[in-house]
């Protein structure tokens, strides 16, 4: 067993720019801010299979959870993520 090699999780790099569109224009964000976003597995009882984190490198950093797919999130989504912080 090779506990070093897993399966990535490719999504569409359209789709992930579309998020950070709508990333920056929600929080209102200067284009100099650094926004990442990963698409996580989880194989731990009780968590989704997979969720996408968004880090905000703002001073201090955000960190937001959406217990979707990059491909399946929608604006939405992330509105709400927002508003639970």
């Amino acid at each position: 067993m090779n506990l070093f090699s897993q399966s990535k999780l490719k999504a569409d790099p359209a789709k992930v720019q579309q998020l950070k569109t709508w990333i920056y224009e929600r929080l209102k964000l200067d284009p100099e801010i650094t926004v990442s976003i990963s698409q996580l597995q989880c194989k731990e009882p009780g968590c989704p299979p997979i969720e996408t984190a968004i880090a905000v490198l703002t001073q201090p950093a955000q960190q937001f959870k959406v217990h979707k797919t990059i491909d399946e999130i929608e604006q939405a989504d992330l509105i709400q993520a927002f508003q639970a912080k």
